[in-house]
């Protein structure tokens, strides 16, 4: 399967003139080439505004082909939803999106068997499915693919938990059906010698209400988008994340909120901390406001904290507004060290710098921790926090 753009200038987000004249950049994210053939992608080579700031060396072969499957991904899914093992030609695989990359089609024509969680239709679960995903082991290469289904007017908290080692390529669909509730916690959590290039695509029906929130704390390069695409009016989506890279990590979060229909909501929210020599965190966040997306309400928001020299944060919010009969649209970034007045006013009453710089990082990330809904993840999170904060005596 294919699309029908595949020629050269469309694939590099080109558009020709009537008059047959030269190409020219288009200006719209939402023309943005989407492909399930492989071939259909150049081989990105660290100059193109999705990939610059992405360290190609380090993804082995995952974004050249050179990286072929040497070993698999393990699943295990927990909780009351309805869990199936579906060859490649499962109807169902795709009603999440395209790729849009050449890893993500990498891995869509590489795997050979897909996991698809459903929750039934007017089902409210008890309690949270957890997806654990292993990967292959050290030096090995596995491709995935798990859809998350969330039929009529269902409701369900969603766990995925990637951890172990090797080298990973996988997508991520996310079916939010008419009237569902669909939340989602996603952490990556790899041993550090783990490479990970995943692609999330979630579509919203009509007055569903989708809620991600993606935590990434281990692996060497680890490399996550996530596109949210409305069906029908009334969608309302929030994405929220936290990310704590060390010396020599590379964790990158990109995102487009694709607002195609009218009376949509979307809140993006992401903080990041960064500590030792050559840390790296990059977050790129797109929301585009179609012209047909009257009514619109979205805000994203990035905040970095950075810890110590020689760390680096990237950070680029983009909005894209084709019409102007929206509620409301925003969008903001900082990236900053220590606030030099909340530590004095700790250390004025008392409390040792150390402990004092601890408390400034664990209200950082607190508002976010605390709208996880599920205790037992929010309790690891925090604990796994105060072990990054101990590495360099934070």
């Amino acid at each position: 399967m294919s699309t029908t753009k595949t020629d050269d200038a469309a694939q590099h987000g080109l558009a020709e003139h009537s008059h047959g004249g030269p190409v020219v950049p288009q200006a719209s994210r939402g023309e943005r080439f989407r492909s399930y053939d492989v071939e259909a992608f150049e081989v990105p080579g660290g100059r193109e505004e999705d990939w610059r700031f992405t360290p190609l060396k380090r993804l082995k072969g995952l974004h050249d082909g050179s990286a072929t499957a040497t070993g698999n991904l393990k699943i295990e899914v927990t909780g009351e939803a309805t869990v199936e093992t579906v060859g490649r030609d499962d109807a169902r695989i795709g009603k999440g999106g395209v790729p849009a990359d050449r890893v993500a089609a990498q891995a869509w024509s590489a795997f050979t068997e897909a996991t698809v969680v459903t929750v039934p239709k007017e089902t409210k679960l008890s309690g949270p499915v957890t997806v654990t995903i292993d990967g292959p082991g050290a030096d090995q290469v596995a491709f995935g693919h798990l859809q998350i289904h969330a039929e009529q007017f269902a409701e369900a908290v969603v766990v995925i938990d990637y951890r172990g080692s090797g080298t990973i390529g996988d997508n991520v669909e996310f079916v939010v059906a008419d009237g569902a509730q669909l939340r989602v916690v996603s952490i990556h959590d790899f041993a550090d010698d783990a490479t990970q290039v995943s692609s999330e695509h979630a579509t919203l029906g009509r007055d569903s209400v989708f809620r991600h929130f993606a935590v990434t704390l281990g692996g060497d390069l680890v490399r996550v988008n996530t596109t949210v695409n409305y069906a029908d009016k009334g969608g309302d989506a929030e994405l929220l994340g936290i990310y704590f890279a060390d010396a020599g990590q590379h964790l990158e979060h990109r995102m487009l909120v694709d607002h195609s229909v009218a009376n949509c909501r979307s809140n993006v929210l992401y903080k990041g901390a960064l500590q030792g020599d050559s840390a790296h965190s990059v977050w790129i966040g797109d929301v585009l406001i179609q012209a047909a997306a009257e009514g619109t309400d979205t805000y994203e928001l990035n905040r970095n904290l950075v810890l110590t020299e020689g760390a680096r944060a990237d950070s680029v919010p983009n909005l894209e507004i084709e019409t102007g009969e929206i509620e409301g649209a925003g969008h903001a970034s900082a990236t900053g060290r220590f606030d030099d007045e909340q530590l004095f006013y700790l250390q004025a009453r008392g409390i040792p710098q150390d402990q004092a710089r601890r408390l400034v990082v664990r209200g950082f990330f607190g508002e976010l921790l605390q709208k996880i809904n599920v205790p037992e993840v929010r309790e690891r999170l925090e604990a796994e926090i105060e072990e990054e904060l101990a590495v360099v005596g934070a």
